[in-house]
Formats: C-alpha cells, sequence, structure tokens
C-alpha cells in the first residue's frame, strides 16, 4: 500500500517547519532547560493558534478532530525542532482518553472533561499522564495543568510527586500519586490514548532523526581532513545514507499506524509498534553517526546537537521498549494476544 500525504497536508508540514524555524526552538529549549519557560509556554500557544494543539480534540469539543496522520505531521516537526514539552502526553494521548470518556455514560465524564478538551485545544492547557509501567512517570508534571495517572482499567486524577532527572535538559519527570477517581471500567478508553501517545513519540523520533541527519551532514560538508570535506570520503557517505534508509523505512510504517488507528483502532496495536521500533531504531542511528561525524565536539552540551541526541535518549524509551513493541509485533502476527 501507498502512503501518499495530500497538497494540504504537506503545506500544513511546511508551515510548521517555518514557524518553529522562526521562532528559533533551540534557544527556546535551552531556556526552558534553564528554567524560564516563558518564550516556550509562548511558543505552545502559537502552535495552539496553528491548530496543532487542537488536532486530537473532536469538533464537539471545538477541536480539529483531525486524521491521525495528520497528529503525526505536526509531531514529526516538533521533534525535527527538539520542541520542549509534554508532546506525546499534551497532544495526543490526553485528548485521546478524554474524548473516549467525555463520549460514555461514566458519571465523572461530566462538563470538567469537556472544559479541559476546550482548553487543550485553546492552548491553555497542558497536561501529562503516566501509565505504569510502561510509562512509569509523567513528563513535565510540574508545569502541567492537568495531570493524569491510568491503570488497566481505570483513569485517575494525580499529584507530582517526588521529581527525577531526565537525560534530557529541560525535561523533568515526576513519580504521580492518583487523587481522585476519573473513570473505571475505561479498558478501551485507555488502550486507545496509549496507541496514539506510542504513535506520537514514534513522530517525535523520527523527526529528531531527520534533524540528527540535516545536522551531520551539514558538518560533513564543512569539516575539512587531509584537504577534502568529510564528506566526500566513501566511509562517511554510507553511515550517512544508511541513516537516510532507515529514516525513510520508518516513515511508511508511521502513515500506516495512523491509518490503522483512524479505520481500525481495534486492531491498529501491531502497526503502531512497528512504527515504533522502526523509527526509535532510526532515530537511534542518526543518533550515533550524528556523533561519529562531530567527532569530540558532538559530546558537548553547547552544541546544539545535544538537543537531539537527548531527546532519542529520553523519547526513546518511553512508551514501552523496543523489546515490548517487537514482543506485541511478534504475537500478533502469531495470531496471539
Amino acid at each position: 500500500m501507498s502512503f501518499v500525504l495530500a497538497a494540504e497536508q504537506l503545506q500544513f508540514a511546511e508551515a510548521l517547519h517555518d514557524q518553529l524555524a522562526a521562532a528559533d526552538v533551540p534557544a527556546v529549549a535551552r531556556q526552558w532547560a534553564a528554567g524560564d519557560r516563558k518564550r516556550g509556554q509562548a511558543l505552545w500557544y502559537s502552535l495552539a493558534e496553528a491548530g496543532v494543539a487542537a488536532l486530537a480534540v473532536p469538533q464537539r469539543w471545538d477541536g480539529l478532530g483531525a486524521h491521525p496522520a495528520d497528529l503525526v505531521i505536526a509531531c514529526e516537526e516538533l521533534g525535527h525542532h527538539a520542541m520542549p514539552g509534554p508532546i506525546a502526553e499534551s497532544l495526543a494521548a490526553v485528548p485521546t482518553l478524554l474524548a473516549v470518556l467525555a463520549g460514555t455514560d461514566e458519571p465523572a465524564a461530566d462538563e470538567r472533561i469537556a472544559g479541559w478538551l476546550r482548553q487543550l485545544a485553546a492552548g491553555d492547557l497542558i497536561a501529562t499522564i503516566a501509565w505504569p509501567p510502561l510509562l512509569p512517570y509523567a513528563a513535565d508534571a510540574q508545569l502541567a495543568g492537568l495531570v493524569l495517572v491510568a491503570g488497566p482499567d481505570w483513569v485517575k486524577l494525580a499529584e507530582p510527586g517526588p521529581g527525577l532527572r531526565s537525560v534530557q535538559a529541560g525535561r523533568s519527570l515526576s513519580i504521580v500519586t492518583g487523587k481522585e477517581l476519573l473513570a473505571h471500567g475505561a479498558a478501551a478508553a485507555i488502550q486507545q490514548a496509549f496507541e496514539f501517545g506510542v504513535l506520537a513519540g514514534a513522530a517525535q523520533l523520527l523527526g529528531a532523526g531527520r534533524a540528527l541527519l540535516d545536522c551531520a551532514t551539514a558538518h560533513a560538508v564543512q569539516r575539512t581532513q587531509f584537504g577534502s570535506p568529510i564528506g566526500s570520503f566513501q566511509a562517511v557517505k554510507h553511515q550517512l545514507a544508511n541513516v537516510l534508509i532507515a529514516l525513510e523505512f520508518g516513515r511508511p510504517l508511521l502513515l500506516a499506524a495512523a491509518v490503522a488507528l483512524a479505520d481500525d483502532p481495534a486492531g491498529a496495536a501491531r502497526d503502531v509498534s512497528a512504527a515504533k521500533v522502526a523509527c526509535t531504531d532510526a532515530a537511534r542511528l542518526a543518533a550515533r553517526v550524528a556523533l561519529q561525524v562531530h567527532g569530540a565536539i558532538g559530546y558537548t552540551a553547547e552544541h546544539d546537537l545535544s538537543l537531539w541526541l537527548t531527546l532519542v535518549r529520553a523519547v526513546g524509551p518511553a512508551w514501552g521498549s523496543q523489546r515490548w513493541h517487537r514482543a506485541r509485533v511478534l504475537a500478533a502476527l502469531a495470531g496471539g494476544s
């Protein structure tokens, strides 16, 4: 099957890329890591004005109700520019979960949920969620206005506890404690929201891999050894080509997972896991090659390369390990559960 983005989707990706490039996101991310989040929060608002925050919110609650492929486009660009914040959680997983809960007869599915959805769509609310054991900590819970924790079939409002340092500067991880039951018997809603979180995380990783390849390619053209750019050496060319191939192989799986979530949410788990495995592997390969091409300077925190290196290290294990997702693909192919 061929997965080709429509002209409008390509224009959306280009417009989002231009907006993020003009905002100088690496500088925003460094300020965010230093504790100054004013520019970062302003950028979140501007992205909301562009419709990014409303993609996963149904139109009933002032959202766009967009196709999952549009969410993939947005999250890939956000990863491409190292946008800080709980992207997969706030833009994908939480709005999907709340939208499903709001459409049920649960007593807790009241105007509070509708209000949260409208706030998410408008960019007035940042949300995060923990999903033990696959997602044991909530990312950026200290700055989120809505913190949730999900179990096998229940969802609770939560409050952040002790914070933990992340390998990615500016990204905090918190142990959260449930304080109020929001819904029970909600296994289907939780599963659907989890798949959207995995999809968004995979898209972030693909975007980060693209950025790492861009950085490595630019450096290979500029840096010279023995009187020639290192990019002219076959050993370097082959490494960069391998990264490009891995990224290009990951994108169709990512779009296939988006289509599966739209057309067959109950059977999309295999495709979502396949996309996560491929995009994580591609991003990790891109990180390794970019570090090798840059040499010693690539290890410094002052170089912008570190923003994407640490993003891959942080987001890669989130939403389930590679081993867990490979096992889920294998089980689906073998007809198991």
